[in-house]
């Protein structure tokens, strides 16, 4: 009996041990390394908790991919130029300004006049207060401060 027990015991133990290395979370923001993961449009180091972004994409056939950016405005303007701007399945996630905690981009709520890493000058927070923009207001004011800031034409894709 002594025997049987341990052999059961060892069994599901290394069932366990399998299904714990083996699980890999296909949705939501991932962790971020903070002062060395690089923002994917511009490739500055994400540093500033209170404005990252994530844009999660699933490839035709393959896993899930995570691509971090230190501003909702990078990854707004990154997915425009992809494949999967469209895909209903991709998904944005950006860090609420007062507490760090993610949110999804599209439920989002976003307050103007905040200094954020590349100037886009937005705070996204969970709940409306006045004044504040929903995600396609966001999206027409990224891409007017991109038109203003970019008169110069610089390329800060980085594909």
């Amino acid at each position: 009996m002594p025997r049987f027990l341990f052999a059961l015991f060892t069994i599901v133990s290394m069932l366990v041990l399998l299904t714990g290395c083996g699980k890999n979370d296909q949705t939501g923001p991932v962790e971020v390394k903070w002062d060395r993961d690089t923002c994917q449009r511009c490739q500055m180091m994400l540093s500033d908790h209170d404005f990252s972004a994530q844009v999660r994409v699933f490839p035709e056939g393959k896993r899930s991919r995570v691509y971090k950016f230190d501003d909702m405005g990078c990854a707004v303007l990154w997915l425009e130029t992809q494949p999967y701007k469209n895909d209903p399945k991709t998904e944005l996630w950006v860090n609420d300004y007062k507490t760090n905690d993610w949110l999804e981009a599209k439920k989002a709520w976003f307050v103007k006049g905040e200094i954020s890493p590349m100037g886009y000058g937005l705070g996204a927070e969970k709940n409306k207060t006045e004044g504040a923009l929903n995600y396609e207001q966001a999206v027409k004011h990224i891409e007017k401060v991109e038109k203003k800031l970019n008169i110069h034409g610089g390329n800060l894709e980085h594909n």
